[in-house]
């Protein structure tokens, strides 16, 4: 069966398959640079949100090497709005490995993928199959939508019980094009509301179909978020201008910039909030307006806050000003 069901969705992407910026039709893309930058940016983020992002993205960088030289707040800006800013950190330090150690190029196997600053094994699977063809197994949310329901899994399950699964139905001959496929089905047929079952190549095969459970699959174990809350602290003098502050502190938000805040208990009293969701974390922060700078920093003026990456937290904050 799976055999059977790897060309019939081959076949239904030929005629279906989105036309999208970083691949192409009938096997590798040709620019296995523009391939890694979209991996990077698709993680966490949306295929909508991307296009945009990625097409400023390549033409302020065209080239690993112009990658590579720019200074390190130019690519923050480039970057700002999609958040998880340490993707874009270590986009930039792995376009300087590649030109010290591998001549600009993007190296053509998985295990060396894997030397390189911000690639992991899902980055590793996705840069030889899209860029090189290769039978990689590439499992994301849609992956795992789509195999749960073909095989009616129903209880709670991760990408690791699902990828033996998948690992099955990639095709050896066309790896590129497989994974389009498939990951183009969840996100255009097999959506998590209201599939469009009547335009699936597998509905035949599909046994949350035929038992009429489309949309009680898949059952993803989810992560509980730690709430967390503190100030952030609006500091303004007599010309206008507000006191802001680059993190220095290694984590996600290194390199910004931010309003200076502190983690805390809630102050009593009302108080306009900000809440921003991290990857296991919510945090709320209550604004607080100081006459007296108690942090270190620099005065800008908010015409220039452009100048400035700022975290999607803190532009919240820019947005209450």
């Amino acid at each position: 069966m799976p055999h059977n069901l790897t060309e019939q969705l081959l076949k239904w992407y030929q005629k279906n398959g989105r036309d999208l910026p970083w691949r192409v039709k009938g096997g590798a893309h040709s620019n296995a640079y523009a391939v890694w930058i979209s991996e990077i940016m698709l993680q966490q983020t949306t295929v909508a949100t991307v296009m945009d992002y990625f097409n400023r993205w390549m033409t302020k960088f065209p080239s690993i090497e112009s990658l590579a030289k720019a200074d390190l707040n130019e690519v923050l800006l480039t970057w700002q709005g999609m958040g998880y800013y340490t993707r874009a950190r270590k986009i930039h330090e792995c376009a300087k490995v590649l030109m010290q150690k591998y001549n600009g190029q993007l190296p053509h196997t998985r295990d060396e993928l894997l030397k390189l600053p911000g690639i992991g094994p899902y980055s590793a699977s996705s840069i030889c199959c899209f860029a090189y063809n290769m039978p990689e197994t590439v499992v994301d949310g849609n992956v795992m939508r789509v195999i749960a329901r073909l095989y009616g899994i129903t209880k709670e399950i991760v990408a690791n019980d699902i990828y033996p699964l998948a690992q099955e139905l990639t095709s050896q001959q066309h790896g590129a094009d497989y994974a389009s496929a498939i990951m183009d089905l969840g996100a255009t047929v097999c959506t998590p509301i209201h599939p469009k079952c009547a335009l699936c190549p597998w509905a035949k095969s599909c046994i949350a179909k035929q038992k009429g459970i489309q949309e009680q699959i898949p059952q993803i174990k989810k992560i509980n978020k730690k709430e967390m809350y503190g100030q952030v602290y609006l500091i303004q003098n007599n010309q206008g201008e507000y006191l802001i502050r680059q993190r220095t502190e290694k984590g996600l938000l290194h390199g910004l910039w931010e309003f200076p805040w502190t983690e805390g208990e809630k102050l009593s009293g009302k108080f306009t909030t900000v809440t921003h969701i991290f990857t296991h974390i919510k945090l709320t922060l209550q604004i607080v307006h100081e006459e007296h700078p108690k942090f270190d920093g620099i005065w800008v003026h908010p015409k220039n806050f452009k100048d400035y990456p700022f975290s999607k937290l803190m532009q919240k904050v820019i947005q209450k000003i």
